[in-house]
């Protein structure tokens, strides 16, 4: 992790805004997935999947025993012979329904055709939250399709891979017991660890 990270990462935890906006965004995320898992959609750009998100939530589900953190990683392109969680393509958007919730990462523009999909979703009762990265401002587009969202701006000394860690390790965090920031504060711990180790796998 470079100098910087760990400045942000101890601003984090000495609590700035955006532990704040992370934590309400991961908030909202865990309180609208249903209460069986399968529900969580996680969809990226099509020249942007979020693979780092979709291994973290899969962890935050395990530890945190919240399995409908785990997401189904919907894909623009599914090649040839991808394992069957790897094989959710944009129909999967246009199926989704009230008690689903679908999370678009956008790095860049959405994209015409994603807004599209996005706003089948949310017409079949799907929430819909963003995370995007708002180079010259948040979407409108994709922001009026949402039911919550948060953007990094440019001028941010944040980006949005780092508000994706935050957001996966706030997210598996349940409200409010004896202990709660000394454990939020242990996932952070876990969190710096993540962000030195090698990408994971293809998920």
């Amino acid at each position: 992790m470079d100098a910087v990270r760990v400045a942000l990462l101890r601003e984090v935890l000495a609590g700035t805004e955006w532990l704040q906006d992370t934590r309400r965004f991961a908030g909202a995320l865990r309180t609208s997935v249903a209460r069986d898992d399968g529900g969580l959609l996680l969809v990226g750009t099509a020249e942007y999947e979020p693979w780092h998100l979709a291994a973290h939530l899969d962890d935050e589900a395990a530890w945190s025993g919240l399995p409908q953190l785990s997401p189904t990683l919907v894909r623009h392109r599914v090649p040839p012979r991808s394992p069957a969680h790897l094989s959710v393509g944009l129909g999967r958007l246009e199926a989704a329904r009230r008690g689903e919730t679908v999370l678009v990462v956008a790095e860049g523009g959405p994209g015409a055709g994603l807004l599209e999909r996005v706003h089948d979703a949310r017409r079949g009762g799907a929430t819909v939250l963003a995370l995007d990265d708002a180079e010259e401002g948040a979407d409108a587009d994709l922001h009026s399709l949402a039911h919550d969202a948060l953007s990094v701006p440019a001028s941010s000394v944040m980006d949005l891979d780092m508000v994706q860690h935050l957001v996966s390790a706030a997210a598996g965090e349940n409200s409010p017991p004896p202990g709660h920031g000394r454990r939020f504060r242990d996932r952070l711990s876990r969190l710096a660890e993540q962000l030195t180790a090698p990408p994971p796998t293809r998920w």
